[in-house]
């Protein structure tokens, strides 16, 4: 049996993501792989970078997307320091 590593599986995630042609077809992936709940956190994550990116405060986006203040915080470092959303959120 031959099993693969993290790093093997996560590739061929990004692999399929980059190969979604439209938002249709990656609407059905992702309700596929993931739960509702799952795509909405991921959806509240996207909006509250946007909204610091935009110039609100921590308390303001957690009152406007009710994420943990420690979700807040990844999100803000990955929006300051990181090498996604400043590419993708514009």
């Amino acid at each position: 049996m031959c099993l693969k590593s993290r790093e093997q599986k996560n590739q061929d995630l990004f692999e399929i993501l980059v190969n979604i042609k439209d938002v249709e077809e990656c609407k059905e992936f992702l309700a596929d792989l993931c739960t509702n709940k799952e795509i909405d956190k991921m959806a509240d994550r996207i909006y509250a970078a946007r909204l610091l990116m935009s110039g609100k405060t921590y308390t303001e986006v957690i009152k406007d997307t009710d994420i943990s203040s420690a979700t807040l915080s990844r999100i803000s470092t990955c929006v300051q320091y990181g090498k996604g959303y400043s590419k993708l959120l514009k």
